[in-house]
């Protein structure tokens, strides 16, 4: 096997995930807007009961956070993801449902990244890229890649362009957690309607990816691979930001420049700042692709063995 990403352990747990509806939440008292802490980070609040959750964004606008749930495994195309809501004012609430595969006319096999752009919220999910109204959850578009190669596309961002980007990592996963790299390391640029593949050298297997409006390049974080690297269309090889664990996963750039990351490796959230790395969270498990709560400073992490996302405080 070319190379022995994280995602192979992951699979194992997903796929033994059991197909059962969302739980009612437990959890500690909800995110307050609070000055953050100079000090290191402080959890301070989560949401259980999600299957697989995998990316989560937050909505400035309606204050609330999208969360993916896969579902089981992901690389099966089985129609049973699903897309949940939480208010991010209040997250003893239960979650509430906005899109599942095979209700309402809508395909949702294990959908991953998450992506806003006016009122339609992106979704990668295998080789589609599929949108929906993020108020009503109606479908809204549904990109076909499979043509394209698309093997596992698996984060997803608005550019500078206003395009969607996604990550395509390139892997498949079998019904018995084994993993392969059958596909290509390459990223999908989404405009309307009409997707182009896009290649470079050295991207890792790309995983998480955020845009960093100030420099006018993409972030990525690769599962395989131990740099943090920029990159933006056209260059032929990405450019390294940092060095740390490896397996990274999500990738979030803030508003001060500073870059979130998360790593399976070594179970982290890590800041990177000036060329440097330094965890802020540590001993969170299967930590999957991070969103930003831009009014309360805080970070939303999908955990994405344990069927729940945690809210830290960012320093």
């Amino acid at each position: 096997m070319r190379r022995r990403v994280v995602i192979g352990i992951i699979a194992a747990g997903s796929a033994a995930c059991a197909k059962q509806e969302v739980k009612p939440v437990d959890s500690s008292a909800a995110p307050s807007a609070a000055a953050p802490s100079a000090a290191a980070s402080s959890k301070v609040g989560e949401t259980i009961g999600l299957k697989t959750p995998e990316s989560v964004r937050y909505d400035a606008e309606l204050d609330v956070y999208y969360v993916s749930n896969i579902n089981g495994n992901p690389s099966q195309h089985d129609n049973n993801g699903f897309i949940t809501v939480i208010r991010a004012d209040s997250t003893a609430l239960a979650p509430r449902v906005l899109v599942e595969g095979g209700k309402n006319g809508v395909t949702l096999d294990a959908p991953k990244g998450l992506a806003l752009s006016g009122d339609t919220l992106w979704v990668a999910d295998i080789n589609h890229v599929r949108g929906f109204d993020r108020k009503t959850g109606a479908k809204l578009a549904d990109i076909d890649l499979s043509a394209q190669n698309a093997q596992f596309l698996n984060d997803a961002v608005i550019g500078g362009d206003g395009s969607v980007y996604v990550t395509d990592t390139g892997i498949a996963i079998d019904a018995n957690g084994g993993m392969t790299h059958p596909g290509k390391d390459q990223i999908f640029k989404i405009t309307g309607g009409k997707a182009t593949a896009l290649t470079a050298d050295s991207l890792d297997a790309p995983n998480g990816i955020a845009w960093d409006k100030a420099n006018g390049h993409f972030v990525l974080g690769g599962s395989a691979g131990k740099a943090i690297k920029t990159w933006k269309p056209g260059d032929k090889t990405p450019m390294t930001l940092a060095t740390g664990a490896g397996q990274y996963d999500g990738v979030e750039v803030l508003a001060d420049g500073r870059v979130l990351v998360t790593s399976w490796n070594d179970s982290s959230v890590s800041i990177v700042q000036n060329g440097a790395m330094s965890k802020m969270v540590s001993g969170i498990g299967g930590p999957a692709d991070i969103g930003v709560d831009t009014k309360r400073n805080l970070v939303a992490v999908p955990r994405f063995n344990d069927g729940k996302v945690e809210f830290y405080r960012i320093p």
